[in-house]
């Protein structure tokens, strides 16, 4: 898998074989924890679109995911996030399929439900 940093508010997957990589448009570009959180989120996706496309006998060698952000003040933080997927080999009639099965991603529900977070000193 690789993620592309395609700029300090998106990022892209693609399906390399091998170990994931992450790589940057520019030399001056650095992984952020924002491209960590659209990361996450469209790491998620992607494996639960490839599970659901291998149990339904579907390539998923042209499959890439785009995952975006938008920003909001007071207090800064992700107003916004939008997963966008490009799939030429999926037939027209698992459109539908696929976007409930993108749905299904872990992180996604994590957001969409956020989790109570504690902070405090170690013991």
């Amino acid at each position: 898998m690789k993620l592309v940093l395609l700029s300090e508010n998106a990022v892209r997957l693609e399906p390399v074989p091998g170990p994931m990589i992450i790589e940057p448009c520019s030399g001056d570009q650095t992984y952020s924890p924002f491209h960590m959180i659209g990361g996450a989120l469209g790491y998620c996706t992607f494996s639960v679109m490839f599970a659901w496309a291998k149990q339904a006998g579907l390539q998923t060698d042209d499959l890439t995911l785009d995952v975006s952000w938008t920003f909001v003040d007071d207090p800064h933080r992700i107003d916004t996030f939008d997963v966008r997927f490009n799939w030429p080999s999926l037939p027209a009639k698992r459109l539908d399929a696929a976007k409930r099965a993108a749905e299904l991603c872990t992180v996604h529900a994590t957001l969409r439900h956020p989790p109570r977070i504690a902070i405090s000193p170690a013991s």
